[in-house]
């Protein structure tokens, strides 16, 4: 049996993820937290065998608990779960230790054959990622040229929000709008701004308006 603690500052994240795994005769669901601060207090008393952990929470965030983790419960394998997929941050976290890296958006499918990984000591990463990787490798001059250009590797959410942006929407108001959290915008903020490389939202305006991903 491999028991799981789900950390996750969204309770629905965590409800769902526990009604995904409950048909599975393998996959226990032997506790919940909020942050990385609930986490390490929880497990003493719980052992586990694979964490579940976003990255982007309040207080410990999931890169603090990573760290933490490593030091204070280096046997616990750690499979982050996270809606961030540009490169640099998979890169941190594995270097931070995570075994594996996986997206809010994988399917059921997916996630369960992830956490049998971690479980058993091998290290993964979700198709989307990986395949975007390979993708980078396969033709360097392209990604070059998309790096330089930016936009072209916006997803498609990142583009409206990008879009509300630039109507000089804030991230509360886009949040409203999307029908999603503050957080969350804020996230995609900043990977639209990492990924284009402009410096602030107005460098950011200016450029996806001459890369023509905004009309003038």
């Amino acid at each position: 049996m491999i028991r799981i603690i789900l950390t996750d500052d969204h309770a629905i994240i965590r409800d769902g993820i526990r009604s995904l795994l409950r048909e599975e005769p393998d996959l226990e669901v032997v506790g919940e937290a909020g942050n990385g601060e609930e986490l390490l207090a929880m497990l003493p008393t719980t052992p586990a065998d694979v964490v579940l952990l976003d990255l982007n929470m309040p207080g410990m965030d999931g890169f603090a608990t990573l760290d933490a983790l490593r030091e204070q419960y280096p046997q616990l394998r750690v499979l982050v779960l996270s809606m961030l997929d540009h490169e640099r941050y998979v890169a941190q976290a594995l270097d931070a230790g995570a075994l594996g890296y996986t997206l809010k958006n994988t399917g059921r499918s997916e996630l369960i054959y992830a956490l049998n990984t971690v479980a058993a000591g091998q290290p993964f990463l979700c198709t989307a990622i990986g395949i975007g990787l390979l993708r980078k490798f396969q033709s360097p001059e392209q990604a070059g040229t998309e790096a330089t250009r930016g936009g072209s590797t916006l997803s498609k959410r990142e583009l409206e929000v990008l879009q509300l942006i630039a109507e000089g929407l804030t991230n509360a108001e886009i949040a409203d709008k999307l029908f999603t959290s503050k957080r969350t915008i804020e996230t995609h903020r900043q990977n639209i701004i990492e990924k284009t490389q402009a410096k602030n939202t107005a460098a950011l305006i200016k450029f996806a308006v001459s890369s023509g991903l905004l009309p003038e």
